[in-house]
């Protein structure tokens, strides 16, 4: 099972269902139409494109099936550091250069 899919199969055991339930939800076929979407910290995900984003959420220009959008997002974030975390890192670098 890939990382992926172990993630999806852990959260979905934690929200209550049987790993059973999991494992057929995994292998059937998702016909979806899924859209990119982003957070104000730079964090990706996906949701069908024809449903309204969920607040705080916007589209970033990318649309098709489950396995295009995530393999976009694993093209295009490459650091998963919120924004928040890395502008804090990046100012404490700035105000101690001999750090680190």
């Amino acid at each position: 099972m890939s990382n992926k899919r172990s993630v999806t199969a852990a959260l979905a055991v934690l929200a209550g269902a049987s790993t059973q339930a999991v494992a057929q939800w995994d292998d059937e076929e998702d016909n979806t139409i899924y859209k990119v979407v982003i957070n104000h910290e730079e964090q990706y995900s996906i949701w069908p494109a024809d449903r309204e984003n969920p607040l705080g959420w916007k589209d970033v220009g990318k649309s098709g099936s489950k396995q295009e959008c995530l393999d976009y997002i694993e093209e295009v974030w490459t650091d998963m550091r919120p924004l928040s975390l890395r502008k804090k890192m990046e100012e404490d670098a700035k105000r101690n250069p001999n750090q680190g």
